[in-house]
């Protein structure tokens, strides 16, 4: 299966059709009078569709096993078809079209099974996703190729050249993911007043984005959140109270990164934890709907 443990849960959700077709109205008819020899053709067909939304991890290998917070099944009767509509509801970190599909298929077949003593010329003619939402792809992003980013190292050890840089490049990759290009790198000290005159330099050049990674835990020279929070204008608590929680779920000394974020002038300003796994986990959490916040700076309303 593919790793989905990089995901954070959001509501998803996916509608399915399935369309079948009769060969006489009698057995339309039939069905909606109740007088289908196996029985009520609607309620059979829509339990054993719920059944199959439940088991579609069961039956289709690659699909996780999930949540299934809802699902409705409805019929509806057009000339000699019967629509079948199935909408899969969940929180969690992969999509439920599948689900929603399988739903379909099942109910379809059931419907099939039962009027086949009464109807021989019965088909289903398709099977179809109509609607899905939740996870990255709803959330559309800002411009990001109008965005100037900078990523800034803060360590005594590599900036003294007696260790390698993993967790800034680990960030600009992340970045590169989101098609946004990483136009400032630099390492500096874990030095209060150094810290600040970079930040302040970087708003000042018109960064939009500054992502300082190092220096957010409890060690003596963990100054970075202490250097930034003074700076901020706007702070977004939010933000790191998401990367706290999501850092927590892998590793439950995530609870003691002191991270801050928000806007120091129009720059968006956030500050990561220095090692690699915990960098590359708050991007995980953080992106890409941090980026909404330039759209909401813009005035632009989320979709």
């Amino acid at each position: 299966m593919v790793d989905i443990t990089s995901k954070s849960n959001t509501l998803r959700k996916a509608v399915a059709t399935a369309k079948l077709k009769v060969s006489s109205i009698g057995t339309i008819e039939a069905v909606l009078a109740k007088k289908v020899p196996k029985g009520d053709v609607f309620e059979f067909s829509r339990a054993a569709g719920l059944f199959a939304v439940k088991k579609t991890s069961d039956v289709i290998p690659d699909c996780h096993p999930l949540p299934i917070e809802y699902t409705a099944i409805t019929h509806q009767i057009e000339g000699l078809y019967i629509i079948i509509r199935v909408e899969v509801h969940t929180i969690y970190k992969t999509g439920v079209e599948v689900e929603a599909m399988h739903g379909a298929s099942v109910t379809a077949l059931t419907i099939y099974d039962m009027l086949k003593p009464i109807d021989k010329g019965i088909e289903i003619e398709n099977i179809r996703l109509e609607h899905k939402s939740g996870g990255k792809s709803q959330y559309k992003l800002a411009d990001q190729d109008d965005l100037k980013c900078a990523v800034i190292v803060c360590s005594d050890r590599i900036s003294a050249g007696e260790k390698q840089d993993k967790s800034g490049k680990a960030i600009i990759q992340k970045l590169a993911l989101h098609k946004i290009e990483t136009n400032h790198y630099d390492i500096i000290r874990d030095d209060f007043a150094l810290i600040q005159q970079k930040v302040k330099e970087l708003v000042k050049e018109g960064f939009d984005l500054v992502i300082f990674t190092g220096g957010t835990g409890l060690s003596p020279r963990d100054v970075t959140p202490d250097a930034i929070r003074p700076l901020l204008e706007r702070e977004i608590p939010g933000m790191m109270e998401n990367v706290r929680k999501y850092g927590q779920e892998r590793m439950p000394y995530a609870m003691l990164s002191r991270g801050v974020a928000g806007f120091i002038g129009a720059a968006l300003v956030i500050t990561l934890p220095g090692s690699v796994s915990g960098a590359e986990e708050s991007m995980d959490a953080l992106f890409p709907a941090a980026l909404h916040v330039f759209k909401v700076q813009k005035g632009v309303n989320h979709d």
